[in-house]
């Protein structure tokens, strides 16, 4: 009997990730030079602009380039790391597992992506903000102000713990490392293709599909999760449920709705994308206080949820042992 369909035994997939985390806690993110979302990320570039060239057959093309990129990372992760194994051992089999692993998510480096703005918003350096704040959001910063700025901060921690944390390590959970992996070359793919301008419209249409697939459980998930994280850290946690119940569906995203307005309503705030969304209207927009109290959220949320994975794992590790 296995956990995933990569045979992977579940004492082991808790070594892996906790290899993982640790990587994480002390590393951050590994040079770009052997990342392997920033190699996808490039790859996948240099298709795009190609592809774009095209001018018919878009959403089939669109469909390929995400079949073929989503097959290969996984088979050449599930092949390396089983190589590994036969060379290494399973110790270094762990290490190198929990190193690609780790590659699939990120809680350090949001942290540390936002600690920037928060600094700049303390100094009253606003340009400052906007700059460091465009490297984590799509949307134009220069006419932001610190409450829209701050709002903008929190909606990316939010999304981020979606699909920054809790997804990938969910499909690592059910599918191991390559599991993990196509996760994150589905989330890399929408990245740069899942746009709805002209040039992306059709081609990016099935990775932007599959991308909401992908996130669907593990959104709701997280929303659901937050509820508890506000009761832990004292936060208004039926604010949060009333939030997340009624707010949920105003995104454009079937899924960002989720962990956003869970979010908004553990910190009583208003989260507002102009032309786009308002959620918790009766409350004001946040201002850079409300930053870190968010990342705490994320940090609190993430760590409930590799609880409740490792206490999955070794209850399966004790069935399998015929124990219980």
């Amino acid at each position: 009997m296995a956990t995933t369909i990569f045979h992977i035994d579940p004492m082991s997939q808790i070594l892996m990730l906790t290899i993982a985390l640790i990587f994480d806690l002390l590393f951050g993110e590994p040079p770009e030079t052997i990342h392997p979302t920033v190699i996808v990320g490039r790859t996948i570039e240099r298709f795009d602009r190609l592809l774009r060239k095209v001018e018919t057959c878009k959403k089939i093309i669109g469909f390929l380039l995400t079949s073929t990129t989503l097959i290969l990372a996984a088979y050449l992760t599930f092949t390396i790391l089983e190589t590994l194994k036969g060379v290494l051992g399973q110790a270094g089999y762990l290490i190198v597992g929990g190193f690609i692993l780790k590659t699939t998510f990120a809680v350090k480096s949001m942290e540390l992506h936002v600690n920037p703005i928060m600094e700049a918003l303390e100094a009253g350096e606003i340009q400052a903000a906007r700059r460091a704040l465009s490297k984590i959001v799509r949307r134009d910063t220069e006419q932001l102000d610190e409450g829209l700025c701050s709002s903008a901060t929190i909606e990316s921690i939010a999304e981020s713990t979606v699909d920054g944390i809790i997804s990938p390590i969910f499909y690592y959970i059910l599918l191991g490392v390559p599991g993990a992996v196509a996760f994150r070359v589905i989330n890399t793919l929408d990245s740069i293709v899942g746009y709805k301008d002209e040039e992306h419209i059709e081609l990016g249409w099935f990775p932007a599909k599959i991308d909401t697939v992908a996130n669907y459980l593990p959104a709701r998930l997280t929303g659901l999760i937050m509820v508890l994280t506000s009761a832990i850290m004292g936060l208004d946690w039926r604010n949060c449920v009333k939030t997340l119940l009624s707010e949920h569906g105003k995104t454009e995203s079937l899924n960002a709705g989720w962990p956003m307005s869970a979010m908004a309503g553990s910190l009583k705030v208003r989260l507002w994308k102009i032309g786009s969304y308002k959620l918790a209207e009766e409350f004001g927009l946040p201002n850079r206080t409300d930053i870190g109290p968010a990342i705490k959220v994320m940090k609190v949320t993430t760590i409930i949820f590799i609880t409740s994975a490792f206490m999955k794992l070794i209850l399966i590790s004790f069935l399998m042992r015929g124990e219980i």
